[in-house]
């Protein structure tokens, strides 16, 4: 048997990426979890807490655990001070800095990778834009550092022995930013959690941290348009401007509790999602409920909604493209099939994952060991 580690950025909350790493620890033989900064109390209910954890030093260092983003020029080098010499193989869960770590020779190093870094990449003339960051002196140390990160990011990705990208569109994107070929192994979701409800109430539903990349301010501005019914569920920092320009066809519910979000997802007549994702765990999770996903037809909701099928697609994140596509959906919404969108959301339930992970590390095992 041989000794695994598992590299994460940060434990902080329990989101898409940390279902990963819970799922791995309890399908593979790992001994230990490396994180720059983990936040204890809030895994508590989770299997992560049951596991050794080491920290960097940015735990360490005044302000270091709570404003650990602030650090980011000095997480290359605070990544690169694990110790990972007692292992046989090091899994890094990365969507920053993880996969940078050191190994040796006699090591192998997979890394699953659920974005490259957006900011320093994809994103990043849309991160200066939101950030404020397009002019002045805040404008030249920002792009300073993320010309380093990028330069950073590049070598630490050569370093890696295999990538495992979260879908095809991530795969399509490490290619053009590392050069790199990843094996496809899509993420697990707890379909077995969700039960199909076949009978729809009269709303639609939008549910997702409310941050800009998210768009749900273009989904308000949508139904404000159509004066349809829509109930948004979850906080972020947009959530003012969201409550600004919400017309009386809008609920807002803020943050909800698990089950709530189950019911309302269960009931909705359907799913509204605009994002441009990696893979995006929320409108699989609709369809487990049977219920049809109206999503941007690119990024990793074109891999899991399938056109016509599971839901429908738009092109464009343009009030006038998703206003098509609600209209389009509302001429056939009779017609979609609620066990039929259960059994796509199948596809990517986590049994499958962990068989699909052990089966891939088996593959690298016999290859190097």
């Amino acid at each position: 048997m041989k000794n695994i580690a598992i590299v994460h950025e940060w434990l902080t909350s329990v989101g898409g990426s940390e279902k990963v790493v819970e799922t791995l620890l309890c399908t593979l033989n790992i001994k230990k979890i490396y994180t720059l900064v983990y936040h204890a109390e809030n895994f508590s209910n989770s299997v992560i807490s049951k596991f050794p954890i080491e920290t960097s030093f940015i735990q360490k260092i005044p302000f270091g655990k709570k404003k650990y983003r602030s650090f980011l020029p000095l997480m290359p080098l605070a990544i690169e001070q694990f110790d990972l010499s007692d292992y046989d193989i090091i899994i890094s869960s990365s969507h920053a800095v993880a996969k940078g770590v050191l190994t040796n020779s006699h090591q192998v190093h997979i890394s699953y990778i659920h974005t490259p870094i957006r900011y320093a990449w994809d994103l990043y003339f849309q991160y200066l834009s939101e950030g404020n960051l397009e002019k002045g002196v805040k404008s030249i140390m920002a792009r300073l550092i993320l010309h380093y990160i990028r330069l950073w990011d590049y070598a630490a990705a050569q370093r890696v022995d295999y990538f495992i990208a979260n879908s095809k569109y991530v795969a399509r994107r490490i290619k053009k930013t590392y050069g790199r070929e990843a094996a496809v192994i899509y993420p697990p979701v707890e379909v077995e959690k969700f039960k199909v409800n076949a009978k729809k109430d009269n709303y639609f539903l939008a549910f997702s941290r409310l941050v800009p990349y998210k768009k749900i301010d273009l989904i308000v501005e949508t139904f404000n348009k159509l004066n349809l019914p829509l109930v948004v569920i979850g906080d972020g920092p947009e959530m003012s401007k969201i409550k600004k320009i919400a017309g009386k066809n809008i609920d807002l519910l803020g943050w909800q509790p698990d089950e709530v979000v189950k019911d309302y997802m269960e009931k909705a007549k359907a799913l509204v999602f605009a994002a441009d994702e990696d893979f995006g765990i929320i409108p699989v999770e609709a369809q487990a409920c049977g219920t049809p996903v109206i999503a941007l037809g690119k990024g990793g909701t074109s891999e899991t909604v399938i056109d016509g099928e599971t839901g429908i697609h738009f092109n464009e994140q343009t009030v006038e493209s998703l206003s098509d596509a609600i209209s389009r959906f509302l001429k056939f919404e009779d017609k979609f099939d609620p066990y039929l969108i259960r059994k796509n959301a199948e596809r990517f339930s986590k049994t499958r994952f962990q068989n699909e992970i052990k089966n891939y590390l088996n593959m690298i095992i016999e290859k190097h060991f």
